[in-house]
């Protein structure tokens, strides 16, 4: 496959074949980042985990130290009390089963769904437009609660959601390239120890089996997770 110029500049800045520790990894994937906006930072781990199996499907949110650097636009399905409270919070858009026939009109201007267990009887109806889109809330990662107010504060702080795939692998915002390398550190260290105990008890052997940090349409950087 032949590579761009600017793809072969970032590979000339590392060891291909090493692994950094994380502070190492974060400064690596903000220099080798080459596109002129400020770049998404991202972690990859590959677990060896079954995903196949319901013990090993591995899926949760946490809160990022120092938030991610990306504003969401956070919708809120509610109704009485809560939706005042999901305004007050900070939430972009709030509404009841009225908002629902404009999801199923195709409205999609927003970047996740916050929901109270009230309303997921008639959200759920909508699984097959939300499934396919990574919409639908879920319990495990915060977004089916009846604490509206944490929920929309937490995402607002930077909260993300991880999720492992059907090869195994985890993909996760981190932060931008603009943040600082110990603030990204920071970041990764969070996530890094959410997902280690996150290990199911079925899991023998190395869990973490390779971690890479990278930036948009930059290179994987090895990173030493032990």
């Amino acid at each position: 496959m032949k590579r761009s110029k600017n793809y072969n500049e970032a590979l000339s800045l590392y060891d291909k074949n090493k692994k950094y520790s994380p502070a190492e990894a974060c400064e690596l994937a903000k220099k080798t980042t080459k596109v002129k906006y400020d770049a998404s930072i991202r972690v990859s781990f590959n677990l060896n985990v079954d995903p196949r199996q319901a013990d090993q499907q591995i899926r949760g949110a946490t809160v990022l130290p120092n938030g991610t650097g990306r504003s969401q636009k956070i919708l809120v399905i509610t109704q009485g009390p809560n939706m005042e409270i999901a305004k007050n919070a900070g939430a972009d858009y709030v509404g009841d089963k009225e908002i629902l026939d404009k999801i199923k009109g195709g409205w999609f201007d927003y970047d996740i769904i916050v929901a109270t267990p009230d309303m997921m009887g008639e959200l759920g109806k909508l699984g097959k437009i939300l499934g396919p889109k990574g919409l639908m809330p879920n319990p495990k990662t915060g977004t089916v609660t009846q604490n509206i107010a944490q929920a929309v504060e937490e995402i607002k702080k930077g909260k993300v959601e991880y999720r492992v795939d059907k090869e195994g692998n985890i993909n996760c915002l981190i932060g931008k390239s603009s943040f600082e390398t110990e603030k990204l550190k920071e970041n990764f260290e969070a996530l890094l120890g959410v997902i280690v105990k996150a290990r199911p008890a079925a899991v023998k052997g190395t869990f973490i089996q390779s971690c890479t940090i990278s930036s948009n349409m930059g290179p994987g950087i090895k990173v030493d997770v032990a």
